[in-house]
């Protein structure tokens, strides 16, 4: 049988080599698993908000097209296999102070397409937004990723 993963890579692939490779080596019965993760969400409704408009407007025409895919938790990839339903729920969650969450962002290819593109850093105006509405910027908020899960079995036959 088996099991092959691919977590947060899948929009990468050449999907029909890879598709074509897990079914040469998954067994039948075995299964192809993919999950991803969505736009993180912050605590607090000012603070959220901001970071959306930061992701969707300032750095979201730096995303690359495949990005399309995660934000719709691959539901629109076809997968091989028969999928299973349903699966459960799952997020990643962390507690990050303002700095934790500047560095995520920091990290993200839109933010520095952005910069590559127009020389200037999208974090400076953002940490600006920020700062007016995190309140003490040591005391740490709820940084959550929604995540999406797809299990496909391959025929038995």
């Amino acid at each position: 049988m088996g099991l092959a993963t691919v977590a947060q890579a899948l929009h990468w692939f050449r999907l029909e080599s890879f598709f074509a490779e897990a079914s040469r080596v998954l067994k039948p019965g075995g299964a192809l698993a993919v999950w991803v993760y969505a736009t993180n969400l912050v605590e607090g409704e000012a603070v959220n908000s901001i970071v959306q408009d930061f992701y969707s407007n300032v750095v979201g025409p730096y995303w690359p097209p495949e990005r399309k895919m995660t934000e719709n938790g691959y539901s629109n990839i076809t997968l091989p296999f028969s999928e299973l339903k349903p699966t459960p729920l799952f997020r990643m969650e962390v507690r990050w102070t303002f700095d934790q969450l500047l560095g995520y962002f920091s990290t993200w290819s839109a933010t520095n397409r952005f910069i590559a593109a127009t020389g200037r850093n999208p974090l400076e105006r953002l940490a600006e937004a920020l700062g007016n509405v995190w309140g003490d910027r040591n005391l740490p908020r709820l940084v959550l990723w929604p995540l999406s899960l797809r299990v496909t079995r391959k025929s038995r036959c």
